[in-house]
């Protein structure tokens, strides 16, 4: 299995796994391999005959209607999209064409597009039997996202301190492509090293950055400010789900952290980044797993009352946070 920036040119490629980001940026760099193939080939990149097929809405015949020689002898190229809900017909074309297509580039290049289940295994078997296939996990986990983000940066030979790659998961890593996107604004619209500022000023309104600002003071102790700050994301149009959401996130950070206490687990071992752990265990000063357990069950509570159990989401969300910040030995 190869990662996507391994993608390698070939007759046929299967793109497996349910993060579209990077499964996208495999089929386009196989693209760009295939263009740089032609080009050393004497041929012309633009005139590939580009076509996208959707395998769970496939018609028998299409594929060979498709890759059969061109009147004008382009290079046909051929995506498949949704081969995990493909049709009987295209697994049995598909089956069909791997028996005749050779290891060599040819006229004809095939990519597979499979997200996720069993579905055509005998397809994907016969694929990954000959052929190079890519595998596209998806990215869920905060590390592996601060480590995806910081990989951006590197790859545009830009500096980013771990910090303000923190901000940014922090402030926009719900959701993959938005952090690609995120570092790729940075990358294009900044200088020299990326830092928290630079990445508040560009992100810190976002929900997410509000919700952890909110979470740090009052994790702090600091209940004053935590309050103003709410109330002040309130007032801008924040709904409070996420922002309870937020604090849970915190809270697990630290209760999984100080779990570990003496022992020194590794920050794999907790699904966290090193700075995660870091920061979590200069936050543990002043809190006790009396303090802790308490702030969780407030958050517990509010999480439930901002989802229809209270009458009130904005006020279970301010109790929650002077419960958390009273939580806090000092």
């Amino acid at each position: 299995m190869l990662a996507w920036k391994q993608t390698t040119l070939a007759p046929v490629l299967l793109v497996r796994g349910p993060e579209t980001v990077l499964a996208d940026r495999a089929t386009a760099r196989f693209g760009e391999l295939l263009a740089d193939h032609l080009r050393e080939s004497g041929a012309d990149p633009d005139e590939v005959e580009h076509t996208t097929l959707d395998a769970s809405t496939y018609e028998a015949g299409q594929l060979e209607m498709i890759a059969s020689p061109s009147l004008f002898g382009e290079h046909r190229h051929i995506v498949v999209t949704e081969v995990h809900s493909a049709t009987e017909a295209f697994i049995t074309d598909a089956l069909s064409y791997l028996e005749t297509a050779g290891t060599q580039v040819g006229d004809v290049t095939l990519v597979l597009r499979h997200e996720k289940g069993t579905r055509g295994k005998k397809l994907l078997d016969a694929v990954a039997a000959r052929y190079p296939v890519i595998t596209c996990e998806a990215i869920k986990r905060d590390n592996d996202k601060a480590a995806f983000a910081a990989e951006e940066f590197r790859d545009a030979s830009r500096r980013a301190t771990p910090a303000a790659v923190q901000s940014l998961v922090e402030a926009v890593g719900a959701d993959l492509r938005e952090l690609a996107s995120a570092c790729q604004q940075l990358i294009a619209d900044t200088t020299g090293t990326i830092t928290p500022d630079v990445v508040d000023r560009y992100y810190g309104g976002r929900v997410e950055a509000t919700g952890f600002r909110v979470a740090d003071t009052a994790i702090a102790g600091d209940a004053a400010q935590a309050v103003v700050l709410l109330r002040h994301a309130l007032e801008t149009g924040v709904d409070p789900v996420p922002l309870v959401a937020v604090l849970a996130v915190k809270l697990r950070t630290l209760a999984k952290v100080a779990a570990t206490r003496g022992r020194g687990a590794a920050a794999g071992e907790l699904g966290l980044a090193p700075w995660q752990v870091d920061r979590a265990r200069r936050e543990l000063r002043g809190w006790t797993p009396e303090g802790l357990a308490d702030a969780i069950t407030a958050v517990a509570a509010a999480d439930a009352e901002v989802k229809g159990a209270g009458r009130d989401p904005q006020f279970a969300v301010e109790r929650a946070v002077l419960r958390v910040a009273g939580a806090r030995a000092g």
